[in-house]
């Protein structure tokens, strides 16, 4: 079957300045497999994001959904178009408790989807699968920082995105949760869904992912399989002493 390229990145460039974060930039995210994105700390990942999903204006390039030029869309049409983030600092509502932060998105959600099922019966589908029932009427901000993450990810979820942007996701997990969180986006990928996963832990990229693109200094140095990430040289050089594990 052949690969349908749901999310498209063309030479993008962003400057603040005279600091080039981002230097010309293309990617694809296609529908239905799970696309990483690494690099060390300060290689442009999370600027990228933001590129994407409406938050930082390129300086040069273009952004596609679907074969939609969005680049000039703002970051609400393109959560209604299908993209969905999660960020690398927590943006959970503090003062809400797990369950209303993704029923917040669930019913917003409801207002432009056509998703005929209730907002709460949308959101205690999310919680299960995510594995945060149990933290379900504890606030926001007194629970785990790794469940945290994965009420980031409930709420995403709640919009039923086409693609869905990860920033550091299992940050605060434990081994057993990060395998389990693996699973959880083969799972979505077997779906449908494009996923794009920006993580350093790159035991669960090179699992997980179909593809991987590698950010250094806002460049881009590799492509391919995880395979071929592990015997790229140029990637080697750039994670010397960051994740020595990709030259074992």
């Amino acid at each position: 079957m052949e690969d349908v390229t749901l999310l498209t990145v063309d030479a993008v460039s962003v400057r603040f300045g005279g600091l080039v974060a981002v230097n010309d930039v293309s990617l694809d995210v296609p529908a239905g497999q799970v696309t990483g994105l690494i690099g060390p700390n300060g290689a442009g990942k999370t600027t990228l994001f933001n590129v994407i999903t409406g938050l930082q204006a390129p300086s040069h390039g273009v952004v596609h959904l679907d074969g939609v030029d969005i680049t000039r869309w703002n970051a609400a049409r393109r959560a209604r178009a299908g993209i969905a983030r999660t960020f690398q600092r927590l943006e959970v509502f503090g003062s809400l408790s797990v369950r209303d932060n993704v029923l917040t998105a669930a019913e917003l959600h409801r207002s432009f989807g056509n998703d005929p099922r209730p907002a709460t019966a949308v959101t205690d589908e999310l919680l299960a699968r995510v594995g945060a029932t149990a933290y379900a009427d504890a606030a926001a901000d007194a629970v785990p920082t790794g469940v945290a993450r994965l009420v980031e990810v409930a709420r995403a979820l709640a919009i039923s995105p086409q693609a869905l942007l990860l920033d550091e996701p299992s940050s605060g997990l434990s081994p057993s949760e990060t395998e389990t969180f693996g699973k959880l986006l083969r799972e979505l990928a077997a779906g449908g869904t494009g996923v794009l996963l920006v993580e350093h832990d790159v035991d669960l990229v090179m699992h997980v992912c179909d593809r991987i693109h590698v950010l250094d200094f806002g460049r881009l140095i590799g492509a391919g399989t995880p395979a071929e990430i592990r015997a790229n040289p140029v990637v080697q050089a750039a994670y010397l002493g960051t994740a020595p594990e990709l030259a074992s």
